[in-house]
């Protein structure tokens, strides 16, 4: 069996720790997420930062803002590692279904996480 993957969350200021911490009140300790925050540096600092965190093998990138300095710098990344993915726009949806299918390949997980973001994402009342 293949180890389980694993996914860093980077995002500005404490958005990044927030979500994790809120994906494992729900999903249990063991949802494979680290934060990771753009607060206090600049961007080689936040590359530092992000490559320690992603370490070697498969993992996930989820980013907060596309086009923002945490999704750039995770993209940079990603272009020279066939084994990290990125997904942007992260939220709580996409957390929780990436914790509970970790077990799936790479790119599997990326698009699964992807979607359920996507889906979560409404409006409501009115």
């Amino acid at each position: 069996m293949s180890e389980r993957l694993r996914g860093v969350v980077v995002a500005h200021a404490d958005l990044a720790s927030a979500l994790v911490d809120a994906a494992a009140a729900i999903a249990g300790d063991d949802t494979g997420l680290v934060p990771v925050s753009n607060a206090g540096c600049d961007r080689a600092g936040l590359a530092q930062r992000l490559e320690a965190a992603a370490g070697a093998g498969p993992v996930l990138v989820f980013a907060d803002l596309a086009g923002g300095s945490c999704t750039t710098v995770a993209a940079t990344l990603a272009r020279g590692r066939p084994d990290l993915r990125v997904v942007t726009g992260v939220n709580l949806a996409m957390l929780l279904e990436f914790a509970f299918h970790r077990d799936e390949p790479l790119e599997a997980a990326a698009e699964r996480a992807a979607t359920a973001g996507r889906a979560a994402v409404r409006e409501v009342g009115g």
